[in-house]
């Protein structure tokens, strides 16, 4: 006699031991992502009223420089947070985008909008360079590879002076024009930084939801693990090394032209080691530990202005902080606050 096949049982009645298709579509990565870029589009709506509170242009120019460092610390997370990778370069990129399109701009008479793009494909370009040897190492190795790699684009800032100005910096760079408007103030300039950092947020959301974004966290949980289900371990690595570099890129550009200046001090490899503390800061691995990150970046220096070299203790200070109490950053810290809440009402039951 041929057996019947059992009955289906409706997932209400296993208990919610069987996860419906419509929690697992809350949960996918894709849902997550269309919740991050709403968050993200209300976020910068607020964001846009900064120019209306801003007292002057100075306060209203930190608005635009932590555009900036959004850009620089969000694209350093994808590569250490996500990645799993160590980049101590981050800085020299940034100084890559900014020399490349004030030099074009400069000594060249090339359009401003047209060099930040050249400035954000050189950095890229240059982060392939580097990273076909580089991101074969691991651990130690690739951040001394790196590190030697920021060392050299410092000393060629400084040296090359018929290009760059040399150690008295690069002068009387052009502000960006858009369709012949001249974005020469920061009330005009904030826009542009606004949009470009606002879409750097939601390419990073779009990114981390597909698969190759997938295949990046796997990479840093395993190599071995993830090569073995067929992912090309060294290709991801290289993609979002050489992302992480055109958004420096990006951001040193923006910094040149609404700064029209750049100095060899501004890239140096204590900028990277700082960029590197306020991933760390904001939280490792986390999609919204860059803004965080961002803020402190742009707030501390300001509010320490009054005292030399504070702001590196203050920075050093925050980080043993966070290492020893908040390993997962400022973003991670609602999550922390949870778990610690839960373990406390689990120590409560069992006593």
């Amino acid at each position: 006699m041929k057996p019947q096949p059992l009955p289906a049982v409706p997932d209400s009645k296993l208990g919610g031991t069987a996860p419906s298709a419509a929690r697992a579509a809350r949960f996918s990565p894709s849902a997550q992502s269309r919740q991050r870029i709403r968050f993200v589009g209300l976020a910068w709506l607020l964001f846009a009223a900064w120019p209306l509170v801003a007292g002057n242009d100075y306060i209203l120019s930190l608005g635009i420089f932590f555009f900036i460092n959004l850009l620089l610390i969000g694209g350093l997370n994808l590569v250490m947070g996500f990645g799993g990778q160590i980049s101590l370069c981050q800085a020299g990129f940034y100084g890559l985008g900014a020399y490349v399109s004030g030099v074009l701009a400069v000594k060249y008479g090339v359009p401003p909008l047209l060099g930040v793009l050249v400035a954000t494909a050189g950095a890229a370009l240059s982060a392939l360079c580097i990273g076909l040897p580089a991101l074969r190492l691991r651990g130690d190795y690739l951040a001394m590879a790196t590190l030697g790699f920021n060392a050299i684009l410092s000393v060629l800032f400084s040296e090359l002076v018929s290009l760059t100005g040399g150690p008295n910096g690069l002068a009387n760079i052009p502000p960006v024009s858009l369709a012949g408007f001249k974005l020469d103030i920061a009330s005009r300039f904030f826009w542009l930084a606004w949009g470009v950092s606002g879409l750097m947020m939601v390419m990073l959301s779009l990114l981390l939801s597909s698969r190759a974004g997938r295949a990046l966290r796997a990479v840093a949980g395993s190599e071995i693990a993830s090569g073995s289900m067929g992912i090309d371990p060294f290709r991801s690595k290289l993609a979002a090394f050489m992302f992480s570099a055109a958004c420096a890129g990006l951001a040193g550009a923006l910094y040149a032209h609404f700064n029209q200046y750049a100095s060899p001090e501004t890239f140096s490899f204590a900028t990277s080691v700082l960029l590197v503390v306020m991933v760390a800061l904001g939280g490792w691995g986390r999609y919204w530990g860059p803004l965080f990150g961002a803020v402190v970046f742009t707030a501390v220096p300001e509010l320490l202005r009054k005292f030399q070299d504070a702001e590196l203790l203050v920075f050093g200070a925050g980080m043993i902080v966070v290492l020893l109490y908040l390993p997962t950053g400022i973003a991670g810290f609602g999550t922390y606050l949870q778990a610690g809440l839960a373990r406390l009402r689990a120590s409560r039951r069992a006593s």
